[in-house]
């Protein structure tokens, strides 16, 4: 490994950490100093004052077991997102955030309220299985198979299951990250 690549993974990895430590930050204040309070910052469907929730859910979570079941899925997805160039990590949340938080936005259950980070996980997932159709290249097909047999069974998720889980935020954070990966794949033959 190279020393140009040890920083590279020592940047990815800080970033995930960063951002991990701010799910879990504002998770113990939520439950210790807010009693919960601050889930209604999460994504409100139809609620003009929800729209806020699309750049607040995914930091919000229902408890900590609902963080716990979040982390190693979104650093792991998180990580392998990262694995070609660290700013696809950026764009693929940043389009999942908006996209995804829209979707939920439009189509969740009026009076329900949406948070968490597996619409980020979804994105993610979305960018992963889709890369290697739009991008063409080898390292990206392979990379979209292994995703596909450790994590596909993400994919029964974005159907409605159990009442309490977002399958909304699910199914548009996956749309989210298809379109980031179709735009990144998109950039990079106009750079070729």
């Amino acid at each position: 490994m190279t020393s140009y690549q040890k920083k590279s993974t020592v940047r990815e990895f800080k970033t995930l950490l960063v951002w991990v430590a701010l799910f879990w930050l504002i998770e113990i204040l939520d439950f210790f100093v807010f009693r919960g309070k601050l889930d209604r910052f999460g994504i409100q469907p139809h609620n003009i004052i929800g729209l806020r929730g699309i750049l607040f859910a995914p930091f919000l979570h229902g408890g900590f077991s609902h963080l716990i079941a979040n982390t190693i899925p979104f650093l792991t997805l998180g990580w392998l997102t990262m694995l070609q160039e660290t700013s696809d990590f950026y764009i693929v949340s940043i389009a999942t955030m908006l996209v995804g938080g829209l979707g939920v936005w439009l189509f969740g259950a009026p009076g329900s309220i949406h948070i968490g980070a597996s619409l980020l996980i979804y994105g993610y997932l979305g960018f992963l299985l889709l890369r290697g159709y739009f991008q063409k290249n080898l390292p990206s097909i392979v990379l979209s198979i292994v995703v596909f047999f450790l994590y596909g069974g993400l994919l029964w998720g974005v159907l409605p299951s159990r009442i309490g889980i977002s399958w909304q935020g699910h199914l548009f954070g996956f749309v989210g990250g298809a379109i980031a990966a179709w735009l990144i794949a998109k950039e990079k033959k106009y750079y070729e």
